[in-house]
């Protein structure tokens, strides 16, 4: 049986008691929205803190509202309630698409949307029990010095798994993060670093707070798809988001890709504008911004699915999502 470890539990009522209970406890607090990925690693010893501050009782973190031209979604909603929420279906359907496809609906029931955008990276040799780590001597993102990956111990490249970041990317959105300091806000699309051991630009006595997200015109489609090896409960192998913004005359204006999966970090596609300026999305412009994408993404091993096969899957994928937009 797997037990966690001890550990001291608050519960503040507040965002200001949370963030003073953070900074009172440097390096040894960590916040805990719905817990499910929190526990499942500190079972493993991924995680030893010797406090938690629970954050699902903080009413000033829930709700979900419109405010100066933008939707407004407290950190600690739950997945499923943007999966149902008539203000997201509206206008962001694809954002709850997203949230609709993590794990499975108990998980969704307890999971927020400020815990998917800090999901930890997850890797072949390091999402395993102390036991299993121990016998092989440990990785560079915990207690070792090498990563088994790349066989070096300079970066470690544990794959970001979350499905919500590359599609609040493409709709350009921002996080509110806070701590006994005060509050700043993070475009979602700069929120991420290529490192496996902390990928975010978050403080360890930063909150995230809020999820930002400015309302589209009626001119901008968004499309996401994931690839897993099985259609419920699986993280993902690979997540496609992309956004285009039409004129009048159906031609691109704006042309946003993200993908995530292979990396540390979710990968932001880069070159697309330029293929695509005044254009429109034929199957002649879908190959090229499909190769274009293909020729950015390099899987590593670091999921237990052949990094080939997966690369392979990034032609599908975003060719798929593109042709949602064409049609």
């Amino acid at each position: 049986m797997l037990r966690l470890p001890p550990f001291r539990y608050h519960r503040p009522r507040s965002v200001e008691e949370a963030a003073t209970l953070l900074a009172e406890h440097p390096g040894d607090a960590v916040p805990v929205g719905g817990g499910t990925d929190l526990i499942p690693n500190m079972k493993h010893r991924l995680l030893t803190p010797s406090h938690l501050v629970a954050l699902k009782g903080i009413a000033a973190l829930r709700g979900v509202e419109e405010r100066d031209g933008e939707l407004h979604i407290g950190a600690a909603e739950t997945l499923h309630a943007l999966c149902v929420h008539p203000l997201v279906r509206r206008h962001f359907p694809t954002l709850a698409d997203a949230a609709a496809h993590v794990a499975g609906p108990q998980l969704r029931r307890m999971g927020t949307i400020g815990g998917n955008l800090c999901l930890d990276t997850r890797c072949t040799y390091y999402n395993q029990t102390q036991f299993w780590r121990n016998a092989l001597g440990f990785c560079l993102k915990k207690d070792g010095e090498v990563c088994h990956v790349t066989k070096v111990g300079k970066k470690c490249v544990a794959a970001h798994s979350a499905d919500t970041p590359p599609v609040l990317m493409v709709l350009d959105a921002a996080v509110e993060l806070t701590s006994a300091a005060g509050t700043r806000r993070v475009p979602v699309r700069d929120f991420f670093v290529a490192d496996g051991i902390w990928n975010t630009v978050r403080c360890g006595d930063e909150i995230v707070t809020a999820v930002r997200t400015p309302l589209p015109g009626p001119d901008f489609r968004a499309a996401y798809l994931k690839l897993r090896q099985r259609n419920a409960i699986d993280f993902p192998l690979l997540t496609v988001a992309v956004g285009v913004r039409l004129d009048e005359g159906g031609r691109v204006r704006e042309i946003r890709g993200a993908v995530t999966g292979l990396g540390a970090w979710p990968r932001w596609l880069t070159g697309w504008e330029e293929l695509a300026e005044a254009g429109r999305l034929t199957p002649e412009l879908i190959r090229e911004l499909v190769e274009r994408a293909y020729r950015q993404c390099h899987p590593l091993e670091n999921i237990i699915v052949d990094a080939d096969w997966r690369r392979e899957m990034v032609r599908v994928y975003v060719r798929r999502a593109l042709e949602q937009l064409a049609a």
